[in-house]
């Protein structure tokens, strides 16, 4: 609501003094009615008609001499007004960025969870910078604390229960300073469970769900007001395609570009299109040109965001439209009907790679349906799109992958998985998987075990299974398999991974790899690391190597450099080997 008065619109500062002038503390009980009521003080129990008339004008006449609206807003010096003066608008909008309340506010940013989250804290900071904040990297200087959730798994919510916890006795020991601290909750686990950090633990001030990181400015200016605030609506349309994310990688060589959110394909293990939404993909140009700009500062590595990032289809320009229904990999299906018309993925990853030759082009995650002939191709001719891809099976055995709803068959999935290394040479492939789905069998977990043998990942993400509210699982089937025997099935799988991406890994000793810098190595300041095409870390040994493949002339090696190295040793985990020069994409496409 806007209050425009004799044609001067009031500033937000005055509004804001003029809500805290009718606020009561929740200690007091406002004032719902004043009645007036006129004594006299005469010995005669009979008041004249003409003495209560000369009573009341007198009583009206103070009235209408007494302060106006003008005179409850603080440093106004507006001429009196009255109420047919006062023009009232109703319309919604954000907080102005020029309120003074938030010049001085400090944001500290924790994610957890996947790359998505982290996409999501860049759009959130977007946002909150506009309006005026600061970020800071110190916990103890922050007046803001913003913990970005996950809610894919029980463990990922106990972590973060544990941490608000921690957050709220600190909070406590602030609240007797000048710099009282709000603390808020974003993404998945601000949508699932609400009810439980508002009303029941109380121990956030701000909640915003995926699709709500607009809304932030205003939440934060509720809390402000010592009231908690929370927007966890989902939405059909929001993309945040308008919004360019303020990257904050320390090293500033990769980046992450989310092109679609949320997701249709209904697995019933999974969480995400309940706390996520519908699946809507972000228009191809704002895509484009948040790519180029980050070309522009430099980036060397992008990677392509979305639940299932691989079923992108843009409708948002007429001659997008169409009858053409989505192509699906062979022997796959899916829970919903297809859907017509669009720029696809392939479309999509053809316009990024083009954008510039010398930056890395990865995507995550994908779904193993959504994997057509021409997105293989294209993978395979551009050579700065890497030569890696997620291959997600969660199960070998097709009585749990029917339970899971994945919509394929294990041999469909090594079909797939057969095309895949036929079309793209040396492809490396990574894969998730759970152990102890409902209803998992012994047999079951064996045939997994036998899925991992056949296709030999060099990187994978296994756990066992949590049963998530909401899901179709939760409602229809039983979470019967002891916790004990899903540990030990977890631990039989993560062995046959690590020994079979052992010796994957051991093929690529003595060859020469492309390497991307991304900083010193965990355990020696001597050492770098970086990561090849197939996303395997790489150690190597700090020293000058040659400026170029065919030139003398040495430099150090940086941040951000590719470099050209040589494969020594491998584990089931990385790589090591010594650099041999200085190199870039272009030079290797001409190569």
């Amino acid at each position: 609501m806007t209050l425009r008065v004799l044609g001067v619109e009031p500033t937000m500062k005055q509004l804001l003094n003029l809500t805290q002038l009718f606020c009561f503390p929740k200690s007091r009980i406002p004032v719902r009615c004043l009645q007036v009521r006129l004594y006299c003080n005469s010995t005669s129990s009979v008041v004249s008609a003409r003495e209560k008339r000369g009573t009341s004008d007198q009583f009206k006449t103070q009235i209408s001499s007494g302060p106006s609206f003008n005179d409850f807003i603080r440093g106004s010096t507006s001429n009196k007004i009255t109420t047919s003066d006062i023009e009232v608008e109703y319309k919604h909008e954000y907080p102005s960025a020029d309120l003074e309340l938030w010049n001085s506010q400090k944001v500290y940013f924790e994610t957890y969870g996947c790359q998505m989250n982290v996409n999501d804290t860049d759009i959130a900071w977007s946002i909150l910078q506009r309006n005026g904040y600061q970020r800071t990297e110190h916990l103890h200087e922050a007046d803001v604390v913003l913990l970005v959730t996950c809610s894919i798994r029980e463990k990922a919510e106990q972590t973060i229960w544990n941490r608000l916890q921690g957050l709220t006795a600190m909070k406590n020991k602030r609240r007797r300073s000048r710099t009282p601290m709000k603390i808020g909750i974003l993404g998945c686990m601000a949508e699932r469970l609400k009810t439980e950090l508002l009303e029941r633990e109380k121990l956030v001030d701000v909640l915003a769900g995926p699709d709500a990181y607009r809304d932030l400015p205003r939440l934060l200016t509720v809390a402000e007001g010592g009231q908690q605030a929370s927007n966890v609506l989902l939405s059909l349309e929001e993309t945040y395609a308008d919004v360019m994310p303020v990257h904050h990688s320390r090293q500033g060589h990769s980046a992450f570009v989310s092109i679609m959110r949320g997701c249709d394909n209904m697995c019933s293990y999974c969480i995400v299109p309940f706390t996520r939404g519908r699946e809507r993909s972000r228009p191809v140009s704002s895509i484009l040109e948040e790519v180029r700009i980050l070309s522009d500062q430099g980036v060397k590595e992008v990677t392509l965001l979305g639940q299932n990032v691989n079923s992108y289809r843009d409708t948002s320009e007429e001659q997008f439209c169409g009858a053409t229904p989505t192509k699906l990999s062979r022997g796959f299906k899916t829970v919903y009907r297809p859907k017509l018309g669009g720029m696809r993925f392939s479309d999509l990853l053809d316009r990024v790679s083009q954008v510039d030759p010398n930056m890395r082009i990865r995507f995550t995650s994908p779904h193993p349906k959504d994997f057509p002939d021409e997105v293989l191709h294209l993978i395979a001719e551009r050579e700065n799109i890497c030569k890696q891809i997620h291959l997600p099976a969660q199960s070998g055995s097709n009585q749990v992958l029917k339970a899971m709803r994945r919509g394929y068959t294990r041999e469909s999935y090594l079909d797939l998985v057969q095309n895949i290394k036929n079309i793209i040479q040396d492809v490396s492939l990574s894969s998730d998987f759970i152990s102890g789905f409902c209803g998992e069998t012994e047999e079951d977990h064996q045939q997994t075990l036998s899925l991992i043998r056949d296709v030999g990942y060099n990187i994978g993400f296994l756990f066992a299974y949590s049963m998530r509210k909401k899901t179709h699982a939760f409602h229809n089937l039983k979470d019967d398999v002891p916790a004990d025997v899903k540990q030990r099935r977890l631990e039989e799988c993560i062995n046959v991974f690590r020994q079979e991406a052992a010796r994957v890994n051991a093929t690529l000793i003595g060859s020469t790899q492309l390497v991307l810098v991304e900083g010193e190595s965990k355990r020696s300041a001597k050492e770098l690391c970086g990561r090849t095409d197939s996303n395997m870390r790489v150690i190597f040994p700090r020293e000058d190597v040659a400026v170029h493949p065919a030139e003398s002339n040495t430099a150090a090696i940086n941040v951000g450099d590719y470099v050209l190295v040589k494969i020594m040793s491998a584990t089931s985990q990385s790589l090591r080997g010594h650099a041999l020069s200085q190199t870039s994409l272009q030079v290797q496409q001409v190569r």
